[in-house]
């Protein structure tokens, strides 16, 4: 039996304070939106994604799925009702994007309990610490006879620990009347997904309530909310990753993102950032305070401490990338070096060369980017600037201090800095010609 995820992301999301609709805010370097949309993948066989207009990023963001709009923001379960050209057979899961943290594990337990066939609608229900101001699940033996929103129940209603999660799920056809059913006379005017409940009710169907962990389950209306949610996730990864082979020494101050590769043996030092596109392979070492984005480290380099790599950057096997150095599109090839206040851009660096401190690729002239081509077993000295375009042939030497504007045959030393001069006594009588002048 096919099944259909709706997901409701027409939301304004007022308490992000944000110009950027809610559900594109990131956790754990992706939108919100794009974590739920991956969990139901692995599950739904279809998902449609309901926006609010003139909310076309999002829309971009759910692509290639679907996504309808609801031009008139008049409630959730009128949201659902916005993608029913999508239901089309078997069942239909109504979700939230700003509950992001879902597993598909929790999904499928979802369709999962609505394929024993004894219920009309299932619900996924919470027991969070505080329970606050959530709607309580009323009923027992794991069936649901009502929702009562916090501000209409008693006291023993509020006492009840088991709360609504938001995200229902039924026959497509079934659940099309209930939305259809579902009326606006309410305070706000508006109509509400929860209704559904009680008109499977009155319809003497069963619901059901499916538990899930108070982490999964969590809603993001706020950056509080947000902080939390990335919290939870970087818990998740940071596990996943020594489950994995990772040594994470001081897991708690690691962050990753979802896309992060890290593979076995790899040591990962105190303070170290994965932005997205980073994958590094087995046996290499970050060390502490380093920065990586969109890049591969081979297996065996070193990387750090207080490292920076950008975007394209590409370290070979055995490869040394050290203190204050910045990469950024650049490949260095194995077993190079570059271990000291160095800026390696638009650059390829060849195996065994050594990049002294103080190196700087100049591969922008303020309209265009040009790359600079380091061959193998290479000596960059100390304070090198190297002017791209410009090549390095192998074996090259460049000497200290040098501002490289021609490229340098293989096996040759470049000198490109102006000749020393040493005038005996001058500094002598410098200092006591000042000294008259004060004077």
């Amino acid at each position: 039996m096919t099944a259909t995820a709706v997901i409701l992301a027409a939301g304004f999301g007022t308490r992000m304070k944000s110009v950027l609709p809610k559900t594109l805010h990131k956790v754990a370097g992706k939108p919100m939106l794009r974590h739920l949309i991956d969990s139901c993948a692995e599950v739904f066989d279809r998902i449609v994604v309901v926006v609010g207009p003139e909310t076309e990023a999002v829309g971009r963001a759910a692509a290639p799925w679907p996504s309808v709009v609801q031009v008139e923001r008049l409630g959730t379960a009128h949201a659902a009702l916005q993608a029913e050209a999508h239901f089309g057979d078997g069942e239909v899961a109504v979700l939230y994007a700003d509950n992001p943290l879902i597993t598909p594990a929790t999904l499928k337990r979802l369709l999962d309990r609505r394929a024993r066939g004894d219920i009309g609608l299932a619900l996924l229900a919470m027991r969070p610490a505080d329970p606050a101001k959530y709607g309580r699940v009323i009923g027992e033996g794991g069936f649901v006879e009502r929702i009562v929103e916090y501000k209409d129940a008693t006291e023993a209603e509020r006492a009840v620990g088991l709360c609504n999660a938001g995200v229902l799920c039924a026959d497509a056809g079934r659940m099309l009347a209930w939305l259809r059913a579902v009326k606006d006379d309410n305070e706000a005017a508006e109509f509400y997904l929860t209704d559904t409940v009680s008109l499977a009710r009155a319809e003497g169907a069963l619901v059901a309530a499916v538990e899930a962990p108070e982490s999964e389950l969590l809603g993001i209306n706020s950056r509080a909310e947000q902080a939390r949610a990335e919290a939870e996730v970087q818990k998740r990864l940071r596990e996943a990753a020594m489950d994995a082979g990772v040594t994470l020494i001081a897991p708690e101050t690691v962050f990753l993102a979802m896309d992060t590769v890290i593979g076995n043996d790899v040591i990962v030092e105190p303070n170290v950032v994965f932005g997205p596109g980073v994958r590094i392979e087995s046996g290499a070492h970050i060390r502490a305070f380093s920065h990586l984005e969109g890049c591969t480290v081979a297996a065996g380099a070193i990387i750090g401490p207080y490292a920076r790599l950008r975007p394209g950057a590409e370290i070979g096997e055995g490869a040394h990338i050290g203190n204050f150095v910045e990469v950024k599109a650049a490949t260095i090839g194995a077993g190079a070096k570059a271990n000291h206040l160095t800026y390696i851009g638009d650059a390829s660096v060849g195996p065994r060369s050594n990049i002294g401190a103080g190196t700087i690729t100049c591969n922008y002239d303020g309209f265009s980017k040009f790359r600079t081509t380091i061959g193998a077993d290479v000596f960059i000295g100390s304070d090198s600037i190297l002017v791209a375009p410009v090549t390095i042939g192998d074996g090259a030497i460049t000497t200290a201090g040098s501002v490289i504007t021609e490229n340098v045959e293989p096996d040759a030393m470049a000198f490109g800095r102006a000749r020393q001069e040493a005038r005996p006594g001058r500094a002598a009588t410098f200092r006591a010609s000042r000294k008259k002048e004060k004077t």
